[in-house]
């Protein structure tokens, strides 16, 4: 995680260097494509995303009825 902090304190202290601020902003996205922020699918194990849908439209829709409400 340095090397991203560090690039992002580069493109604070590049303002106003039209150049400088491109190379951080460059190191910056190296950076999170090493940490597997950005770029290619890497978790891909062949099972359907789910994300973005309703609970009751998943195969997880018996097991979230299951689930209580926290009470006050």
């Amino acid at each position: 995680m340095g090397e991203l902090m560090e690039a992002r304190r580069a493109v604070r202290d590049s303002r106003g260097d039209e150049a400088a601020t491109k190379s951080a902003r460059q190191r910056v996205n190296a950076a999170k494509v090493a940490l597997g922020e950005r770029g290619g699918v890497w978790w891909e194990d062949g099972a359907p995303d789910f994300n973005q849908h309703l609970v009751k439209k998943t195969p997880y829709e018996d097991w979230f009825a299951q689930i209580k409400e926290p009470t006050d």
